[in-house]
């Protein structure tokens, strides 16, 4: 015993030994680092000579010195401003409600039919219904072939074009033709104007061929849109009850399902719902949520559509228990005050029911009859019909019978009559508005472009009929969200200011933010596009905010009560604000947030004002956003009228694309007018009935006076010989905060490095509805007198082969003073990289030869800018890279030492790849029985993959190497970082261990940049380290039971 007491404190003697020797020789190494490194003067010294150098040329080239002068001659005569967010809000308001009134109004024996018009048969001759039909091109319907005499009627594949009730229809509703001709002419910016009618047919204007599939089906029914089951009926709520006993087994369960489906897709945004399944037992269709009704969005339908195909038929059906479960939810929902309050159903899908259950109705229903009943009776047999449509009698609902699948949806469908008939007999117009949505058919550059629907019911006037409550159809028409843009001032709105919109449910109608395509080979609507809450969009630069995210899931069952989780966080801007908007109240908060740009890559923190209120006549909220500072203040300059008009015709001149300066849309004979034509003829007075901004057009005027001296400027330099002889600088540019842009080429066109850059493929790279150019932008947060560089990122490929230069032009020295304009550059890469490398070069040796340089092999040298993106490195691959994916080991120092800082940014409007038919997706993990399989799963194969080796090898992989199946991008959540350097740090030195040795590096900031140099020691190798990349991760949530308000947060 003694003997192993003496071998154990030899052992630790030895060990405290050679680990004091490790430590006394990591110290010497250290310190051995320090005197005999990388000289922190050396490094400034060729950070300050290529500082000096790029800012010369960046200035020179660039003018913004001559800008800043011209501005500063007309400081004495300019007004400075500070924006009234109220008024600016309640304007923009006006102007929108005024705009959705205007589309309103469009609301209030010849049959050509839609897929027939011009067919022929196999002898040449028309086809019946399809008689010839002039067709031609129109710019306003995107170039689509249309009639703008005619309309045109579609029936549903599944209906018989020449039925009784078709034609008739069709007859009848030939009148709104001249009511669609003449609403076009009185207001030109109308697109698609159409009539729904309950019978199923679909006039629309203008006519315009449809056409079917490659199966020959044209799948689309009016009567299932939302604007029509909308403007239809009231918001309601139901149950549905599915008989899933052993009678129902077979075909008989497959109808039931069909029919419980397509009643789901009769109900909205406005709606809630939920499924029981009965036997002998109450089953719900999702046991998460017993008890309780759960909105009618999209994400919650398709997800209980996945659990019907989990339904199995067996035992006995006892209705009774079924009816009284039903009306308890019912009831109990109605006392908290949510959903619709008045109107309530409960949908009964069966085979049959063998008694009345008056006492049920009797003591849950009677006298007042709040619910109605609608009995689906699923087959042949009608044996027990009579309870049914008893039933349905007795509770003012409608009784159908449904014995094939093609028999399903025309049933389904008569329930919404029945709903409507309140609103019929009182009279009820009511227009409705829908959410946001993409429509294919009137594509723009950037793909479909995002509509509301404006729709109101049209019901039977009769004398003899009206009191039956019998809706005749519902009419509608489109109305693109980009008219509501041009609404926007966006020139009052500064810089970073924006103006949103949203709908009564808090889903976005526009925002900047709102990202409904996704790009996989040509771009794609995302499933959930339509429904993005705001609260996912704005969000606090807190803490606390962070925190509250890993708890917070995008409550995609309405499930979990997201009032006791944010009272744990009762300072939550955003919800406070989103909320407000629905409730549809006027006010004003403000809160700091992080906004992020260059599609993520880069943040941008700001203190924001809001302002908000409601648009009258509609159901959304409208709001403004402004950034403090700068943003918060505009100035009026004046000018004479002939010198403006005169600068703005220059060549050299473009106005923002989307901005509206004059509406050259409401009159078909300004249609044809740039924007510039008609300002000229708006201020002549040519014509005085267009209406145009006079205000904004008088800023534009100054703006265009002020800049002009840059064209004579540029073009001096253009053409000296001996001034920019490799071509090194491509383009000259500004923009000012009026929308006004200048651009001079020191190349030909077709020589430029970046095609793309201020044009409108550079959606970034311009001027838009709804922001700024990024370089504008980026230029703004800068240190007056500084310019940013950055490597300008493409959607399709990294374009690595340009740079640009911007700075910011201030009309007054202090805070309150507006960015009045940004000017810049766009350089080759390679040319700035050799003005890099030359600098590099420089050294105080007095014999010339330098202690360390760039070009040794001991040495890495790179240049970042302030997010960590390498504009400069010896291995070109690496150009446009962020740092940290190149140099962890040096990044995640540079993270510790406070010389930059992460920020974890979300992004709620993500898609992730997800294999289809493989079950070890996280995603899956919503539910405690899917944990449990997963589990079990991730346990079987690491039993199959164990082996000893593995055992003795702590570097083994868990996770099984599946065969893929075909992949499909689906809806989810990620966490992601972004990097932002810290400004007060100018310089800074380190040293990294890496096993066994010492790694030293320098980083020095470039003088009036964005830019860091960083030079790294090589001699010692950390490439061990792992990198620190911006790779999102999806956020995994895992719902505990049902009253949690807690989610087990993983990273996948």
């Amino acid at each position: 015993m003694q003997e192993n007491w003496r071998t154990l404190f030899s052992h630790t003697c030895s060990t405290c030994f050679l680990l004091l020797w490790i430590f006394v020789g990591f110290n010497e190494v250290e310190v051995v680092g320090s005197q005999q490194g990388i000289p922190l003067s050396v490094v400034k010294l060729w950070a300050s000579a290529f500082g000096g150098e790029i800012k010369s040329i960046s200035a020179k080239y660039s003018g913004s010195q001559l800008l800043q002068k011209k501005y500063k001659e007309f400081e004495k005569s300019v007004r400075v401003e500070e924006i009234d967010g109220v008024k600016l809000v309640k304007n923009l308001a006006v102007k929108m409600e005024e705009m959705f009134r205007r589309k309103a109004e469009a609301t209030r024996y010849e049959y050509f039919n839609a897929v027939l018009i011009n067919e022929v048969d196999e002898e040449g001759n028309r086809v019946e219904l399809g008689g010839e039909f002039i067709l031609e091109p129109n710019d306003h319907f995107n170039n689509l072939s249309v009639n703008l005499s005619l309309s045109v009627v579609q029936v549903p594949t599944n209906m018989y074009n020449k039925d009784p009730d078709i034609v008739n229809g069709v007859y009848w509703s030939e009148a709104l033709n001249k009511v669609f001709v003449d609403n076009f002419k009185r207001d030109p910016t109308l697109i698609w104007q159409y009539f729904g009618s309950a019978k199923g047919f679909f006039r629309q204007y203008p006519g315009v061929k449809w056409h079917p599939d490659e199966h020959g089906v044209i799948g689309f029914d009016c009567r299932n849109r939302k604007w029509y089951i909308q403007a239809a009926t009231s918001p309601k709520d139901v149950v549905i009850l599915v008989d899933v006993s052993g009678s129902m087994k077979g075909l008989r369960l497959t109808i039931a399902r069909q029919t419980v489906s397509s009643i789901l897709d009769t109900l909205g945004d406005d709606d809630f719902f939920n499924i029981i399944a009965y036997n002998q037992e109450i089953h719900y269709v999702e046991p998460c949520l017993n008890g309780t009704l759960v909105r009618a969005d999209r994400t919650n339908k398709d997800h209980f559509r996945e659990h019907l195909d989990k339904l199995f038929a067996k035992g006995i059906g006892l209705l009774g228990e079924a009816l009284t479960e039903a009306f308890t939810i019912l009831n109990d929902f109605n006392q908290t005050g949510r959903g619709s309050v008045c109107s309530q159903a409960i949908m009964l899908v069966t085979d049959g029911a063998t008694e009345r259950y008056d006492d049920v109705f009797e003591k849950h229903n009677w006298p007042e009859r709040k619910v109605r009943i609608f009995p689906y009776l699923i087959g042949r047999e009608s044996a027990f019909a009579d309870n049914l449509k008893w039933m349905a009698c007795a509770n003012k609902g409608y009784f159908s019978q449904i014995s094939t699948l093609a028999d399903v949806q025309e049933n389904v469908m008569r329930y919404l009559h029945v709903m409507s008939r309140p609103k019929v007999i009182d009279h009820e117009h009511d227009t409705v508005w829908t959410e946001a949505y993409l429509d294919s058919a009137m594509n723009e550059k950037g793909g479909p472009s995002l509509m509301t629907t404006v729709a109101m019911p049209v019901f039977s006037t009769k004398n003899e009929t009206k009191n039956q409550g019998i809706l005749l159809g519902v009419v509608g028409t489109d109305i693109p969200l980009q008219e509501l843009m041009k609404l926007i001032p966006k020139h009052m709105l500064g810089i970073h200011g924006y103006a949103f919109a949203i709908t009564n449910n808090g889903y976005i109608l526009t925002h900047p933010d709102l990202r409904p395509l996704y790009q996989e080979g040509q771009k794609r609507r995302k499933p959930n596009y339509s429904s993005v809450d705001l609260s996912e969009v704005e969000w606090e630069d807190k803490d606390d905010i962070v925190r509250f995210r890993k708890h917070m899931k995008r409550n995609i069952l309405n499930y979990v009560r997201c009032n006791d989780l944010m009272s744990q966080y009762p300072l939550l801007n955003p919800k406070i604000l989103r909320n407000a908007m629905v409730n549809r109240r006027t006010g004003t908060f403000s809160m700091e947030v992080t906004r992020t740009v260059d599609r993520g890559r880069r943040v941008l923190k700001m203190h924001n004002d809001y302002f908000y209120t409601d648009i009258k006549g509609t159901p959304f909220s409208v709001g403004v956003s402004l950034s403090r500072g700068h943003g918060k203040y505009f100035f009026r300059g004046n000018v004479s009228v002939e010198a403006g008009l005169r600068d703005l015709e220059q060549p050299d001149v473009a106005l923002a694309d989307e901005w509206t300066y004059c509406n050259t849309e409401e009159e078909h004979e300004h249609r044809h007018l740039t924007q510039i034509q008609a300002i000229k003829l708006f201020m002549t007075g040519n014509r005085l009935h267009l209406k145009c901004d006079r205000e904004l057009i008088q800023e534009v005027l100054f703006d265009a006076v002020v800049t002009a001296p840059l064209e004579a400027y540029w073009t001096g330099l253009a053409l000296n010989k001996s001034e920019n002889s490799d071509k090194g600088v491509e383009i000259a540019f500004l923009g000012t905060r009026t929308g006004l842009s200048r651009t001079n080429l020191f190349v030909p066109a077709d020589q430029l490095s970046n095609q793309d850059f201020l044009t409108a493929e550079d959606k970034e790279g311009v001027f838009n509805a709804d922001h700024f150019p990024l370089w504008y932008k980026r230029a703004a947060e800068q240190v007056p007198g500084t310019f940013v560089y950055s490597i300008p990122f493409s959607t399709a490929l990294e374009n690595k082969s340009v740079v640009l230069a911007s700075t910011a032009i201030q009309l007054l020295d202090d805070r309150k003073s507006p960015i009045v304009a940004a000017v810049g550059i766009q350089m080759k890469l390679e040319f700035f990289q050799r003005k890099f490398w030359t600098a590099c070069r420089q050294c105080t040796a007095l014999d010339g030869k330098c202690s360390i340089s760039c070009e040794s092999e001991d040495i890495n040298c790179y240049l970042i800018d302030n997010n960590g993106f390498i504009l400069v490195t010896e291995e070109q691959t690496q150009t446009g890279l962020f740092f940290g994916e190149v140099e962890g080991a040096v990044m995640n120092k540079l993270l510790q030492m406070g010389s930059f800082k992460r920020i974890t940014l979300y992004d709620y409007q993500a898609l992730c790849r997800e294999y289809a038919g493989s079950s070890d997706s996280a995603r899956t993990l919503t539910h405690p029985f899917s944990l449990v399989k997963w589990l079990l799963t991730e346990l079987v194969i690491f039993l199959l993959e164990f082996n000893l080796y593995s055992w003795w090898n702590v570097e083994f992989s868990v996770k099984a190497q599946r065969p893929r199946g075909k992949t499909m991008m689906v809806p989810c959540d990620t966490e992601y970082p972004a990097f932002v350097s810290e400004r007060t740090i100018k310089e800074t030195t380190g040293n990294i261990e890496c096993g066994g040795c010492i790694r030293s590096f320098v980083i020095q900031q470039i003088p009036s940049s964005n830019l860091f140099m960083v030079v790294v020691d090589n001699k010692c190798d950390c490439n061990s380290a792992p990198p620190v990349t911006m790779d999102p991760i999806e956020i995994m949530y895992i719902l505990l039971d049902k009253t949690a308000t807690q989610f087990i947060y993983a990273r996948g």
